[in-house]
């Protein structure tokens, strides 16, 4: 009888990517950016046909890719290595090298649309202003470049134009909780909601008129709902809402005159289609829990991007009341019985407040008594219900895990997003403190069991734990974390030091705090053994951040292990970067429960 061996690390870090979409009007083709190959790159779909090909061997990263009119081109934005200097190429529909339209060396350019002729291309970049950014209009014939937007006082960014190209939306970003949108026409620039306070957000406006756009917005509620804006009368109306629940993104369909919109509920996500004139939202079926991109073909087939817990990210499209998997990515090789879904549940904090976690179990039989503490990266953003190789795989190996969504996270309302804003390191450390007592109370965990590990906020989050509650834990994994709030302050893309003094705090009125909060000064506790991961070309959480801390507890004779990843930013692109740390994650926790 021939037995296989169980699956290991690379068979679970095989699975594919995929960043971004976008579908031919015609709907004859469909490009999509994923690392078929094991590097990023555009590949295509001969609809109805579902087998890919390759169009491009750039091997970076691409966040953005549209169609020109008539299918003659597509307009992407790609990057080199995670800088997030992301430059705008034209490529044509059957593949090639991609031809640069406009690149600045150390420049970001964002949200490339373009005129419905094809001859203008509208985009926001830091070329011109690396803190407040500029909205251009570039002729793709003439090569002659306007400034549609200038940007003041926050990240200004260009989105959308009226049918006509008479009036544009624009945003301006405050922090990731105030932000606000406006439409200039003429010489006018209105403000979408009727004032600028109390501080709230706009996720999203588009038009479906020359004088009617609908937004989603938080003014003066906790949940963000749909609104209607009319620029003639200048007026603002609340439309819908769904009870407790952030509608986040929308597009509209003129085919049914609809609007499709994604609400997010704590860890999972919702699609509606709303009826124009109607007054509430139609509930459709989803084929995965979190959808990450729609799009609405110009004869009002909807395509979606999105995952689920066991399932990565896949592109679907709707047919006949249900969805077509138009790609099959799964986990190369492990059988469905070895992907666990986590289990959801909610504890109480220190203060009373009830915080939602994702808890994974792995099998009985294979259960080795150690639990791995996730703190999540953001920090505002949430842990879903979505697919993470790393986590399937450490519990496929024996490990539980575990992942709050403390303060800060999305998802749960604006107030409870806003709770982290200048309290990097108190209240939100007490919540992850709160869900370690939780599990031990639960029976989950032990304090000589637990494992610690996190990215980004999380990486700081896993900095900060390891110095001020280091009984909890055995060892610590951080992945491109902040350990001094100064000099991460000070070294973030200049885009984003506006909303600094908002979101962590300001370095001269804040000391006290951001001193009491940065876990470099938490060194003498850090005593647990330690891996450290950094990506060199990382812009929000530059290396120097990694070093400061690895230097300092090898100066104290601590144990800590330190990979720099040369090619990577904040993340990893290239597939066989992710295996090595991953497996190098699986040794270090496997040799330190021992």
């Amino acid at each position: 009888m021939l037995k296989f061996p169980q699956p290991d690390v690379e068979q679970f870090f095989q699975t594919y990517g995929i960043e971004t979409f976008a579908v031919s009007a015609d709907e004859s083709q469909l490009v999509f950016s994923t690392n078929l190959n094991g590097k990023y790159n555009l590949w295509a779909m001969d609809l109805p046909n579902t087998f890919p090909y390759p169009l491009t061997f750039h091997n970076q990263s691409c966040e953005h890719v549209t169609y020109g009119p008539k299918e003659k081109f597509m307009i992407a934005v790609v990057d080199k290595d995670g800088d997030e200097n992301g430059q705008i190429y034209a490529i044509p529909p059957e593949g090639g090298p991609l031809q640069p339209v406009r690149k600045k060396d150390g420049a970001r350019h964002i949200y490339p649309f373009l005129s419905k002729d094809g001859k203008q291309l509208y985009y926001t970049s830091t070329k011109d202003d690396e803190t407040y950014m500029k909205g251009y209009r570039f002729n793709l014939e003439t090569e002659e470049e306007e400034v549609i937007v200038h940007g003041e006082g926050g990240m200004t960014v260009l989105v959308d134009k009226s049918p006509e190209e008479k009036s544009f939306l624009y945003m301006k970003a405050f922090s990731n909780t105030y932000q606000l949108y406006y439409v200039k026409t003429g010489e006018e620039d209105l403000l979408l909601t009727p004032s600028p306070e109390p501080q709230h957000t706009v996720s999203e406006a588009i038009f479906v008129s020359e004088q009617e756009i609908y937004l989603l917005t938080n003014y003066e509620s906790d949940f963000s709902y749909l609104a209607r804006f009319n620029l003639e009368t200048k007026s603002f109306e609340k439309v819908v809402h769904a009870e407790a629940e952030d509608l986040k993104q929308m597009k509209y369909d003129q085919t049914t005159d609809s609007l499709y919109i994604i609400s997010e509920k704590g860890v999972r996500d919702q699609l509606y289609r709303y009826k124009l004139g109607e007054k509430q939202l139609e509930n459709l079926e989803s084929p995965v829990s979190v959808i990450d991109q729609l799009v609405i073909a110009d004869s009002g087939t909807v395509y979606l991007r999105g995952d689920s817990a066991t399932v990565p990210a896949n592109l679907y499209k709707q047919r006949g009341g249900g969805w077509e998997s138009l790609t099959k990515y799964g986990v190369p090789g492990v059988n469905k019985e070895y992907l666990t879904s986590p289990d959801y549940v909610t504890y109480e904090s220190f203060d009373g407040l009830e915080i939602e976690a994702l808890l994974y179990r792995p099998k009985p039989e294979k259960d080795n008594g150690h639990m791995i503490f996730w703190p999540h990266g953001g920090p505002q953003a949430a842990e879903r219900a979505s697919f993470r190789s790393l986590f399937l795989f450490l519990v496929h190996e024996g490990y539980s895990l575990f992942a709050p969504n403390f303060r800060g996270s999305t998802g749960y309302g604006q107030a409870f997003e806003k709770m982290i804003e200048g309290d990097w390191g108190h209240a939100p450390r007490l919540d992850n403190v709160a869900g370690l007592d939780w599990l031990i109370d639960e029976g989950y965990a032990t304090k000589d069991s637990i494992l610690l590990m996190g990215g980004s906020y999380g990486g700081y989050m896993s900095l900060l734990l390891h110095g001020r509650h280091p009984d909890y834990f055995k060892a610590v994994v951080d992945i491109f974390g902040p350990c001094n709030l100064f000099s991460f302050i000070n070294s973030v893309p200049e885009h984003w030091k506006p909303a600094m003094a908002q979101l962590v705090g300001d370095p001269e009125k804040d000391k006290e705090k951001l001193d009491e909060d940065s876990p470099i000064n938490y060194l003498d506790t850090m005593t647990k053994p330690m891996l450290v991961i950094q990506g060199a070309k990382d812009p929000r959480v530059v290396k120097a951040e990694s070093d400061q801390v690895v230097e300092a507890l090898k100066e104290k004779g601590r144990d800590v292990e330190y990979i720099v990843l040369e090619d990577e930013g904040h993340g990893f692109s290239k597939k066989e970067n992710e295996i090595l740390v991953y497996r190098k994650v699986l040794e270090f926790f496997n040799r330190h429960i021992q």
